[in-house]
């Protein structure tokens, strides 16, 4: 069943994410994007309340799917960020280094300690970043510089940041409450915390975006649905796999979104993004094989 959970979090990620890109382009604020994401995950989640009982779990589960909840919000906000500003050939490829974030935290907070091995796979996955863009003036060195200072790029690290944080408290809500009733209360706590966060920063906006939106109900109602199986798909791994590993699966669905980007979206360079990807796949397999 874990080849199940991994290919389809693998593909409803990947149509969640062009979908999102697509409604980027289409003038809708990041944040709404996230808020009318959120908005159908909590349809879905509340009407699966009536089998979960809530008298039983305890205050860590509500600790850690309020915090999981809270720090994936921001993980939400800036991943639609980095989509409405970088090129999904590029966002794919940064997946990667979910590895890199989580290995350290789980080493932090879950005392999972990686082999020598993982940690050379670590070093191989951040090594492979250095084929995602182009130098520039002639000079190679500039390839990695010019990645950190994109700012659809900075966005991607913090969100992998924050969803990497986030992942802590999700397996230990899993580990308290289960992956159902994790499930469930992340997307609602989730969006009572993405409807503040937009009264707080898209006020100006709001009503534009919800009258720009009209025309995409369909197609936010399909990311809401891909979202929330992909992310019960996630929390099925994590009650079974340590972090780290579980997040390096995840990244086989690299080399898709690079085709994505190529096929959807007309994005160019395509051969040294796909040597990128499998450079950070290396590492990736070092880690898994660790």
């Amino acid at each position: 069943m874990e080849f199940v959970y991994i290919f389809g979090r693998l593909i409803f990620s990947l149509g969640s994410n062009i979908y999102q890109k697509k409604l980027s382009q289409q003038g809708l604020h990041p944040f709404f994007i996230v808020a009318a994401t959120y908005f159908v995950l909590s349809l879905f989640a509340a009407s699966l309340l009536g089998v979960i009982e809530i008298g039983q779990l305890s205050n860590a589960f509500w600790l850690n799917a309020f915090l999981a909840s809270l720090f994936d919000v921001g993980g939400w906000m800036f991943l639609v960020i980095s989509l409405s500003k970088t090129e999904l050939s590029v966002f794919g490829p940064l997946n990667a280094y979910k590895v890199v974030a989580s290995m350290l935290l789980a080493i932090v907070f879950l005392n999972e300690i990686p082999s020598l091995q993982g940690l050379i796979g670590v070093l191989v996955i951040i090594a492979g970043s250095y084929f995602l863009t182009p130098a520039t003036g002639g000079l190679q060195g500039n390839r990695i510089l010019n990645l950190l200072k994109d700012q659809g790029v900075q966005a991607r690290f913090c969100s992998i940041l924050l969803f990497a944080i986030g992942t802590i408290f999700l397996k230990k809500s899993v580990m308290f409450g289960g992956a159902l009733a994790t499930m469930v209360f992340w997307s609602l706590i989730g969006f009572a915390l993405v409807l503040l966060s937009n009264q707080l920063f898209l006020t100006g906006g709001m009503k534009d975006n919800l009258q720009a939106s009209r025309k995409h109900l369909r197609t936010i109602f399909v990311i809401g649905v891909m979202v929330f199986v992909m992310q019960y798909f996630t929390l099925l791994l994590l009650a079974n796999m340590m972090v780290a590993y579980a997040l390096a699966l995840f990244q086989l669905g690299m080399i898709l979104q690079v085709f994505a980007g190529y096929k959807v979206f007309n994005e160019k360079n395509t051969i040294k993004k796909l040597l990128a990807c499998l450079v950070m796949m290396a590492g990736s397999i070092l880690v898994l094989m660790a």
